[in-house]
């Protein structure tokens, strides 16, 4: 498999034909230190001039090595052959071929670098008798063998490095999706909660406006009355909106503010009661139930009561909070039915499309009906697993 190879620095081309360099060296003062004194033949003044013209031009051809890996390491190695000092060019264009763990176009030019050692070896006199073939033949292999498989060891390195930066780089654009989806679902928690938080008080004060408005007739303490819950609603809407978004600016790693619970109920329709809403409720003797049961059964009335209020005014409302542990909690709103003829306040229509998605999130169940006697029931179920269940 051939691997992108990223682009050296200068002085990474300079260590290696520097390597390159000394290796031819050893290589032609082996060879100089057996030739015969006082000797005429020509093939001297070639090793002494023209070996390393040769190997010259091929330390310069290496530094292309990368942008044309088989062309160069090919007439690299075939040069070698008439130049002692390319011995180290050779072996460097080789191990650089051997980087890109192609086994075919690698053993050809390793056969090559053998043969032209072999060669080499034979291009110029010497005093004494020459080495065995055989031993020329097991030096020149053990080198380039080494050299192969050095340059396959740096191919596979690199390769292991590539897949390694990929995957990093997977696990960056991962990272930065769940960022995202989490930032998404932070906004839709939020606008869960501002809607939770203000549609109520919202949906009050406009219903006591509305009565203003239309009732001429009231007396001056009712109007006095629903002028000042009017201006009671407004302050605690404004005073619940900042502490939502005091949640936005909040440092992450702080605590959020309380969150309702069934604790909160009571308080919640006894506001109810006190703009003119018609509730029963009876609080059920029942255990704590885990927060966020308990939570989502408080947005459950409260919208309940919310869309009573402005889709049926004057009607009676029964709010109904029963369960136990290990059963699961059962939260119903039932409404009779409007009494008066009243146009009601705008309505977002996100209302009850939210609570099915807080329910579902708690792993319950919503139900919202006309009640065929008239009016209207909103219930829920919503999971209360006993204590330790699941654990082993």
């Amino acid at each position: 498999m051939s691997v992108p190879q990223a682009r050296l620095k200068p002085w990474q081309h300079g260590w290696r034909l520097v390597v390159a360099v000394v290796i031819g060296l050893l290589a032609w003062v082996s060879v100089a230190s057996k030739l015969p004194p006082d000797s005429e033949d020509p093939r001297i003044g070639w090793l002494i001039f023209g070996d390393p013209a040769v190997a010259a031009g091929c330390l310069v051809a290496a530094m292309w090595r990368r942008r044309y890996p088989l062309t160069v390491a090919t007439g690299v190695v075939v040069a070698s052959a008439v130049s002692t000092l390319a011995a180290g060019a050779a072996l460097l264009v080789l191990g650089s071929l051997a980087t890109r763990r192609r086994p075919l176009e690698t053993s050809l030019i390793g056969v090559a670098c053998v043969a032209t050692a072999l060669v080499t070896d034979s291009l110029y006199p010497r005093t004494g008798e020459p080495d065995p073939w055989w031993m020329l033949l097991t030096v020149a292999s053990l080198a380039t063998g080494i050299v192969v498989a050095v340059g396959a060891a740096i191919g596979a390195r690199r390769e292991e490095l590539r897949s390694l930066r990929e995957r990093a780089e997977s696990a960056e654009r991962e990272q930065t999706a769940r960022a995202a989806e989490a930032r998404i679902v932070e906004r839709h928690r939020i606008a869960r909660e501002m809607h939770d938080v203000l549609a109520h008080r919202v949906s009050l004060v406009a219903m006591q406006a509305g009565v203003l408005g239309h009732r001429t007739d009231l007396p001056a303490e009712q109007a006095t009355v629903l002028a000042r819950g009017i201006a009671d609603g407004a302050h605690q809407a404004l005073e619940e909106l900042r502490d939502v978004l005091g949640v936005l600016r909040a440092n992450p790693d702080g605590l959020e503010p309380p969150q309702p619970s069934l604790a909160n109920l009571p308080a919640l329709v006894a506001d109810a009661r006190a703009l003119g809403v018609a509730v029963t409720y009876t609080p059920d003797s029942m255990d704590s139930p885990p927060d966020l049961v308990a939570r989502t059964a408080y947005r459950i009335v409260q919208e309940g009561l919310t869309n009573a209020g402005k889709h049926a005014p004057g009607a009676e409302v029964v709010v109904t909070v029963e369960g136990a542990e290990g059963e699961g909690l059962r939260v119903t709103v039932r409404d009779s039915g409007a009494a008066r003829g009243e146009a009601p306040p705008p309505s977002s229509g996100f209302g009850l499309l939210g609570l099915a998605e807080r329910v579902g999130l708690a792993g319950g169940e919503l139900d919202h009906r006309a009640d065929p006697g008239g009016g209207f029931v909103l219930s829920a179920w919503l999971p209360w697993p006993a204590r330790g269940e699941g654990s082993e």
